[in-house]
């Protein structure tokens, strides 16, 4: 917990770095695409637009991903019944589609809403999508990097194992000839 002299010292004037006209470590031309009366800090906040959400969006994206999964599989059982049951009485017929892919669609967002009101499993997800933002992705250089060192010992271990299997058959041959 932070007290409140320590508030009125990150607070105070003096705490505060002096701001230069020009901001330190421009190496990469940003101020040159600015445009003339754009603040650094401006343009940041507007490059960072998307992500307002921050690691949330995955908590949506993995309730409608839940919802469609149960929509999809309610799809799938309520067509197979359907179909069965035609079979059995036929009266019923074909199985209409309009009407299966419209029970799984309702089913699908009442599992997600339920779901969501329970305030435990919100959390949990919240925690995951929090530790998943977390993990350092490797770069595309490092993927290829060892994806190469995979590629180039698995193709050694078969040629190696390969003459050992060649080797080992001449030997035993050579010993049962006799």
């Amino acid at each position: 917990m932070t007290t409140e002299e320590e508030l009125k010292k990150t607070d105070s004037p003096a705490a505060e770095p002096e701001e230069s006209s020009e901001p330190a470590g421009d190496t990469d031309g940003v101020l040159d695409k600015m445009a003339p009366n754009e603040h650094p800090n401006e343009r940041d906040a507007n490059e960072e637009a998307p992500m307002q959400f921050g690691y949330k969006r995955f908590v949506y994206a993995a309730y409608m991903a839940g919802a469609m999964a149960v929509a999809f599989l309610v799809a799938k059982i309520g067509h197979i019944g359907w179909y069965r049951l035609g079979q059995w009485k036929p009266d019923f017929g074909e199985p209409k589609d309009e009407i299966v892919y419209s029970i799984a669609a309702i089913a699908g967002v009442v599992v997600a809403l339920y779901y969501w009101r329970r305030q435990s499993t919100r959390q949990y997800a919240n925690e995951v999508a929090e530790e998943l933002s977390k993990v350092t992705w490797p770069t595309k250089k490092e993927v290829w990097n060892s994806t190469t060192v995979v590629i180039l010992t698995a193709l050694f271990a078969t040629v190696f194992f390969a003459l050992m299997d060649q080797f080992w058959r001449f030997v035993t041959d050579k010993i049962y000839s006799f």
